[in-house]
């Protein structure tokens, strides 16, 4: 049965108990990484996975709190004797990026297994892969730079699971999220490229989604039933602040 996991659930400004949101998809024949702060081969084998099991990685934007762990995460595979190729997806404006920090590191010099890049276009519902278990959608979303949500539908029992990635409010992510049996929504505040928990319900009301969980919100001492309460003023369904290492399953 595959299941995701989330390695991190924080805003931008990580604490002691929550890593950068980025999480995992853990299916029979593939694991996907969505994203990878800080140090994901530890995160991922602080969650009880077998780290040599990853297969794809899918990069939302380039921002720090989003990618700065994939060189670390590359590097350790490598030096742990790892073979098998890895593949990694991102929009053109990510892609670009990520490889030139892996130039700066030099990475031709301690990489020694096969990785693809494969450019996801800036459309909306591009099929990003497919495996017999699950297929992953992407879109654009409103953020400060180019940006994607994800839509994960999963074949044996029909059920949809939707990811906004950081965006603002914006028309594409009705498609994304549309009658999806839960929702993973940004609630790091209202601003030009970020959400409140207020419009994540807005969102998940009008797409009619059935369960919200909310992710990328304030750490740190932050009363996060403040977010539960907000989204539930204008959802009707189930709200959820998700956790670090909290696993749902497909």
């Amino acid at each position: 049965m595959p299941k995701l996991v989330f390695l991190g659930t924080a805003t931008n400004i990580p604490d002691e108990k929550h890593e950068n949101t980025h999480f995992i998809l853990v299916g029979k024949n593939r694991m996907v990484l969505v994203d990878g702060p800080g140090n994901p081969y530890a995160r991922i084998k602080m969650a009880g996975l077998d780290v040599d099991a990853l297969t794809d990685i899918v990069l939302t934007h380039f921002h720090p709190d989003h990618v700065s762990g994939i060189p670390l995460l590359l590097m350790a595979l490598g030096l742990s004797g790892r073979s098998d190729p890895l593949t990694i997806y991102a929009n053109q404006h990510c892609l670009d990026l990520t490889q030139q920090v892996l130039e700066f590191y030099n990475w031709d010099k301690w990489h020694n297994f096969p990785v693809t890049f494969i450019t996801i276009p800036d459309e909306e519902m591009v099929e990003v892969l497919k495996d017999e278990q699950f297929s992953i959608f992407s879109s654009p979303v409103k953020h400060y730079i180019p940006a994607l949500g994800l839509r994960f539908e999963f074949h044996e029992s029909g059920k949809v699971l939707a990811y906004s990635g950081d965006t603002a409010p914006v028309e594409s992510l009705q498609g994304l999220a549309h009658g999806a049996d839960i929702l993973v929504h940004e609630a790091a505040g209202a601003a030009e490229g970020h959400s409140s928990a207020r419009q994540a319900g807005e969102l998940a009301q009008q797409a009619q989604v059935k369960s919200l969980q909310l992710v990328h919100y304030p750490v740190g001492g932050f009363d996060y039933q403040v977010l539960v309460d907000e989204a539930k003023e204008v959802f009707q369904g189930e709200v959820i602040m998700a956790e670090d290492f909290s696993q749902l399953e497909f």
